[in-house]
């Protein structure tokens, strides 16, 4: 497919920095929006500036200064928003409505992918408060991108190996369990990880496909469609260690949520939807989307065993 010029905002964080690195490594003209609100942080600078010597193009912009972003707007034909939307760290969901405000302005965008990369925001209309707020705000966002008739590609992103697959899934930690580890119920529920790198890949991979225009783009490949008693087995597999397990009821979990403070429930929240209630694979695919694997067939993607294999 033809080459474009793509502008990253965001793109010093963690998916951030893998869309821009992605985006170079598929020959595209890579521009990452350097915002004055970054002061003093010198790590933010060193990267963007690693960005640069790796090819990409810095421009100058801010969100308290509407005209700069227009202009960086003007100079790329698709926009991709990797803004925080997690609650223990920033939460900038919103602020892309300024950010659809400059894309509209400018006129010239033939892609806009605001920040997702998570669950499908439109079929966690149940979710739980407080941990809804992203989804709901996630919504606010479709809702002026598609007001305003900016073409769009949404990236259903599913679970971040990082955050998920190392810890087999628990609470509070990033690396596998000693001994023990908690079972969600019966531990069965399907469930989709995705190593960072790929969902990067499959993210610029769509960026000019006419097959997600004005489309959701779901992460899927099958064999990351794993329960976490599965990913509990590969990894006792791989370290040639049997973990003792402890299975939480759901009414349990949602119990011990009660009395945490506001970022602890909203996680919380999200486990519960990803774990007992497979929010991520209790849906069909419809004529709105499309499935990445599918679409892309020759990214080699990381199994989770794969992954697991760092750990050891």
């Amino acid at each position: 497919m033809a080459k474009s010029k793509v502008l990253v905002v965001g793109g010093t964080g963690y998916i951030g920095r893998r869309i821009v690195k992605a985006s170079l490594d598929q020959g595209h003209t890579t521009y990452v929006l350097q915002r004055s609100e970054i002061g003093l942080d010198i790590e933010k600078l060193h990267l963007l500036l690693s960005f640069k010597k790796q090819g990409a193009h810095l421009v100058q912009g801010s969100f308290s200064d509407q005209q700069s972003l227009v202009e960086a707007v003007k100079k790329v034909d698709v926009v991709i928003s990797t803004m925080s939307g997690v609650l223990f760290k920033s939460h900038n969901i919103l602020m892309q409505l300024r950010l659809a405000d400059a894309i509209k302005e400018a006129g010239n965008v033939k892609r806009f992918l605001p920040s997702e990369f998570g669950m499908d925001p439109a079929t966690m209309e149940h979710a739980l408060a407080p941990g809804r707020e992203t989804f709901d705000q996630k919504m606010i966002v479709r809702k002026a991108i598609e007001d305003a008739k900016i073409p769009f590609t949404y990236v259903s992103a599913n679970c971040f190996a990082g955050y998920f697959v190392g810890s087999l899934c628990q609470l509070e930690t990033l690396t596998p369990p000693k001994d023990k580890v908690r079972l969600y119920g019966d531990g069965n529920v399907k469930v989709i990880f995705m190593d960072e790198d790929d969902v990067a890949t499959y993210t610029i991979k769509a960026i000019n496909d006419p097959r997600t225009l004005n489309k959701t783009l779901y992460l899927r490949p099958p064999e990351n469609i794993l329960s976490q008693r599965q990913l509990v087995e590969i990894w006792e597999k791989l370290s040639g260690k049997e973990l003792e397990k402890i299975s939480i009821p759901g009414e349990d979990f949602l119990a011990s949520m009660k009395g945490m403070d506001y970022v602890a429930q909203a996680g919380m929240g999200h486990f519960y939807h990803i774990f007992y209630e497979g929010c991520l694979t209790n849906f069909e695919i419809g004529e709105d989307g499309e499935e990445a694997s599918d679409l892309y067939p020759e990214v080699k993607y990381t199994r989770m065993d794969e992954y697991l294999k760092i750990f050891l």
